[in-house]
């Protein structure tokens, strides 16, 4: 008896729901027909992968570690079902696509209409969280592509730099500031530093750039957006350093003053990250440069002209690490 597809599969179900009804239900199975498969793989195996309990189910030992390797082996199928579907033509088909939060609000609305005129066969479904969730899902092959700040540090993974996005600081409008006055590091000291909560790669980026060691002065509200950052500070209630990219959004009807920095400028590296043994490479450069454009020429751009924002850097999509 050899093992297959269907029982590595309802196995994934299993160790992630750890519960057979719920699991025979992802599968669109009747719970019966997964307990009998999941009982023929263990068998193949000679391993116990299950402890059954009244609960639910808990993995073995063994079945954490066939369960891993399950992921990569049911990974690799999605790879080669991808690599069928979209050999001859870019863009076509289901695109997975994972996007950081403090990026997502501000590069979609101009990015989206772009790869709608230019790939109408693209059937796309966006995934908008955290960086340690987004990056999990890539390697699980619950996504196939991540746009986020880099570096992503993973021997799977390749990524692709676009563009930098410097940091200027935001303070409330009541707040005078002398006419080409650049911010400092020493600005920051001793003033309320409102940032996201823990967990939003935006925040650890700042406290780094502040060299904060110390956060009794940082206070995130349990925010998880930066429109509700940017809605304190234009009531007073502390500063923050905002991204550029989100400048056309934020400071829209908003009490805000926006300093940029003294060089050099703190700033994010804005890139795309997916799996090393994707076959889907030049649908990757092509979402690429197409995000690129959207940076060029979406909302941010009437902000850059407003903050003497310096022009554009290069392009850099094409630069892999």
């Amino acid at each position: 008896m050899s093992v297959t597809l269907k029982q590595l599969r309802y196995f994934d179900a299993l160790s992630r729901e750890l519960h057979f009804g719920r699991a025979a239900e992802a599968c669109a199975v009747t719970q019966p027909a997964l307990s009998m498969q999941i009982s023929e793989l263990e068998q193949t195996l000679g391993l116990t992968l299950v402890e059954r309990t009244r609960s639910g189910v808990r993995l073995t030992p063994k079945g954490e570690e066939i369960s891993q390797r399950v992921a990569r082996v049911l990974g690799d199928v999605r790879e080669l079902v991808s690599f069928a579907h979209h050999s001859n033509r870019i863009l076509t088909g289901s695109l997975r696509f994972g996007v950081i939060p403090s990026i997502a609000p501000y590069l979609l609305p101009p990015l989206l209409p772009l790869l709608r005129d230019a790939y109408p066969d693209l059937e796309l479904h966006v995934r908008e969280t955290q960086t340690s969730h987004l990056v999990v899902e890539l390697l699980e092959g619950k996504l196939d592509v991540l746009l986020l700040a880099l570096p992503i540090k993973h021997p799977d993974l390749d990524e692709t730099k676009l563009f930098q996005d410097p940091f200027l600081l935001a303070l409330p409008k009541q707040r005078k500031v002398a006419g080409r006055l650049r911010a400092t590091k020493e600005m920051i000291e001793g003033e309320k530093l409102l940032l996201l909560e823990e967990g939003h790669c935006l925040r650890d980026q700042a406290l780094t750039y502040c060299s904060l060691k110390q956060v009794d002065t940082v206070n995130t509200f349990g925010a998880s957006s930066l429109g509700t950052i940017v809605e304190m500070v234009s009531a007073g209630f502390g500063i923050t350093l905002l991204p550029e990219l989100s400048l056309g959004m934020e400071e829209r009807g908003r009490e805000l003053t926006v300093i940029r920095f003294a060089d050099p400028e703190p700033s994010r590296t804005v890139g795309l990250v997916w799996r090393s043994t994707s076959p889907r490479k030049d649908d990757f450069r092509e979402l690429g440069r197409l995000a690129v454009e959207a940076w060029q020429n979406g909302p941010l751009a009437a902000a850059r002209l407003l903050h003497d924002v310096k022009k554009p850097a290069k392009d850099v999509s094409a630069e892999t690490s």
